[in-house]
């Protein structure tokens, strides 16, 4: 007794649970993984890719640091006199084209060739084209993620198998993957997809530059029009002086009065009117062509009637302003310098070309040996694979790649200079001619008055006997010259106002909304916020102007 009392003292007591509350347990098979282990350990995976994608975004960069480049002209324009006590005026290319060009059939010429011309079209498909290779590049700093299903089935050639016997083997797979994604640790692909968008931009300041040359162009060609048609309305009145003074001189010929050789001189001098008269009406007749085809279509009714250069509206003087306000006025410099980053940008891409990639390919999807377990469980699949290459031996290509880029920076910079030595040159230029063609003009103009008075007088003499019929037919023709040279000196002055104002970077914007029409205007992706800051489509040429190469002399015919 004494024995099972101490028994029932030391043994504890088992307290079982109830039946119902039993669970049965899963006995694994030998080698397998827990269900908790292997969902840690996915987790675990998938920590480690989302912080490999991480640092992949926020890689290092090997774009070398950009600096503008001076500006390799001089602080001032020859010849500026604005006074730098004197209220800053608005800059040109601050005052719509709309304000600055007030002539009405002008401004609707401006508003066809804006909205018909093609070298402009193409401009605006060129962003298009632009901007949609941007997002092209910019997607690969993003995975790419595709969906698939298939169904395999082959056959199994006997003679490949350790029991001698062919066999028939298919399944059935639906997944997601992502294939390739390059991690960008040393910002390669950052790299070029800044370049892209410097590329992008440099083409929509093209186009921008393409619509102020074609607003110039308009412009220059309606002012060459309307001298011609002034040229051709002075060639037949002289035309028609003529004719009468061969009228006298066979009138006193047959009379005995004048020698024949009067006679002749005056048919010559009417011969060479009538001819200048046929090369004018030819030269009117391709300016209008030339502003056509400029406007992308005929010419509105009526449009010609009673045109004079004379009665157009005089274009007001423009402040020259600095030369470094063209480094943010004119679209071909800021274009210039999008093409310098891009460049650079490139260099930044070619030095990561020397450091490993690593990318990742993974695959989640289904897959069964029948369609109807397809869906059934553990038919869960998937697959992750990094790799990472690195260069070995190439045979010098990544290197030749670096020196080819760093060569592209260096003619970007060189071209760069030039934009601006260029848009210096034409400011210049403009600002030279201004004063100089009002003086020429106030000149030409007193000279017209005088060799009026010289033919008025020349034929008093003549009628009187006093002087031959030579001096008359001399001072008629200096006179024509002289009229001739206004109409080319008022033509060269408005044209050159119209070449101030597009040098300056006027032009881009429209005095109704402020902006171009919204016809063709390409808008700005969104960029990443590594990419730089924003800042050749070939504008449309000068039409040329016919009136500026007419002849100053009544004996030769204008060249065109």
């Amino acid at each position: 007794m004494r024995a099972l009392r101490t028994l029932t003292r030391t043994t504890p007591t088992v307290l079982l649970p109830p039946l119902a509350v039993l669970r049965p347990i899963a006995v694994l098979p030998p080698g397998a993984e827990p269900p908790q282990r292997a969902a840690m350990r996915q987790a675990g995976l998938l920590r480690a890719l989302a912080l490999a994608v991480a640092v992949g975004l926020a890689g290092c960069s090997h774009v070398p640091l950009y600096q503008r480049p001076a500006a390799p002209v001089a602080e001032r324009f020859p010849g500026a006199t604005d006074n730098p006590a004197s209220p800053a005026p608005e800059p040109a290319a601050e005052l719509p084209w709309r304000t600055y060009f007030t002539d009405p059939r002008l401004v609707s010429l401006i508003d066809l060739g804006l909205a018909n011309n093609r070298d402009l079209r193409v401009a605006v498909l060129a962003i298009e084209r632009a901007r949609a290779l941007y997002q092209i590049q910019r997607a690969d700093q993003l995975p790419s993620l595709t969906g698939s299903a298939q169904h395999t089935r082959q056959r199994t050639s006997a003679a490949t198998t350790p029991a001698g016997v062919s066999f028939l083997a298919g399944y059935y797979q639906v997944g997601l993957a992502s294939t390739a994604y390059e991690l960008d640790f040393f910002g390669r692909v950052r790299a070029l997809s800044q370049a892209a968008l410097a590329s992008y931009l440099a083409t929509e300041e093209a186009r921008r530059t393409a619509h102020i040359g074609l607003l110039a162009s308009i412009a220059n060609a309606w002012l060459s029009l309307q001298a011609d048609e002034d040229l051709l309305r002075l060639a037949r009145e002289t035309l028609a002086s003529r004719e009468a003074s061969v009228k006298l001189a066979r009138v006193r010929f047959e009379g005995g009065v004048a020698p024949e050789t009067d006679l002749q001189q005056a048919l010559t001098l009417l011969e060479a009117a009538r001819a200048i008269v046929a090369q004018l009406t030819r030269s009117r007749a391709l300016d209008e062509n030339a502003l056509v085809l400029l406007i992308g279509g005929p010419l509105p009714a009526g449009l010609m009637q009673d045109i004079s250069l004379v009665r157009q509206p005089a274009l007001g003087d423009l402040p020259p302003g600095l030369p470094s306000d063209l480094l943010i006025q004119r679209p071909d410099i800021r274009g210039a310098e999008q093409t310098l980053l891009s460049a650079n940008a490139s260099i930044g891409a070619a030095r990561a070309a020397f450091f490993p990639r690593v990318a990742l390919t993974g695959t989640f999807g289904l897959a069964s040996g029948e369609l109807s377990g397809l869906f059934s469980s553990g038919s869960q699949a998937w697959s992750f694979i990094p790799s990472v290459s690195l260069p070995i031996f190439d045979g010098g290509r990544n290197q030749a790649n670096l020196e080819s880029s760093q060569a592209g920076r260096d003619i970007a910079v060189a071209q760069y200079e030039k934009v601006i030595q260029v848009a210096f040159r034409e400011v210049a230029d403009a600002l030279a001619s201004r004063a100089a063609l009002r003086e020429q003009l106030s000149a030409l103009q007193a000279q017209v008055r005088a060799e009026e008075a010289r033919v008025r007088l020349a034929e008093l003499r003549y009628r009187g006997g006093v002087t031959p019929f030579m001096e008359v037919l001399d001072a008629q023709r200096s006179l024509f010259a002289v009229q001739q040279s206004v109409i080319q000196i008022q033509l060269a002055q408005q044209q050159n106002q119209v070449g101030l104002y597009k040098a300056l970077g006027g032009g881009w914007k429209d005095g109704a909304a402020g902006t171009p029409p919204a016809a063709g205007q390409a808008s700005l992706p969104a960029a990443p916020s590594a990419a730089p800051s924003a800042a050749p489509s070939n504008a449309p040429s000068n039409a040329p102007s016919n009136a500026q190469s007419a002849a100053v002399t009544s004996a030769s015919a204008p060249s065109r």
